[in-house]
């Protein structure tokens, strides 16, 4: 009995805890570090707004999207070539022979392709092929 005066038994001769106040949700340090530098970082949020807006309004400007007049001039080119050359052309051959970028040109022929007005066909060397519907059977 005597030794065991000397061993440390947790919970044995300690008594009751003391008193901690629990941490509420509005006891965070992220919610303190907010309201402590207010005047840094609202007026940072406020300049990357205004710089996304810029940014968007300025690629707004740079596409290479045509206006209508050019479009339907474009359409109608592709259209007077597709029907000289019955068997079809590739984009390239399109391309160079109007002088319009391949990209645009692309963009073109997928919608003359939903307005079901040309068809491609890959052949197996992967190679595509635009030609007018329903000028071969």
């Amino acid at each position: 009995m005597f030794l065991l005066a000397f061993i440390d038994i947790p919970g044995l001769n300690d008594g009751p805890p003391p008193y901690v106040k629990p941490t509420g949700s509005t006891q965070t340090r992220y919610l303190d570090v907010l309201e402590n530098n207010t005047q840094v970082i609202y007026p940072l949020i406020a300049v990357v707004v205004v710089a996304l807006i810029a940014y968007g309004i300025i690629a707004a400007w740079r596409t290479d999207d045509l206006d209508g007049v050019e479009k339907a001039e474009l359409k109608r080119e592709i259209i007077r070539l597709l029907r000289r050359d019955v068997y079809g052309l590739t984009a390239d051959h399109i391309a160079k022979i109007l002088k319009v970028p391949g990209g645009r040109l692309l963009t073109l022929l997928e919608e003359m392709s939903e307005a079901n007005l040309v068809e491609s066909r890959t052949d197996s060397s992967r190679v595509t092929t635009w030609r007018m519907k329903g000028l071969t059977g």
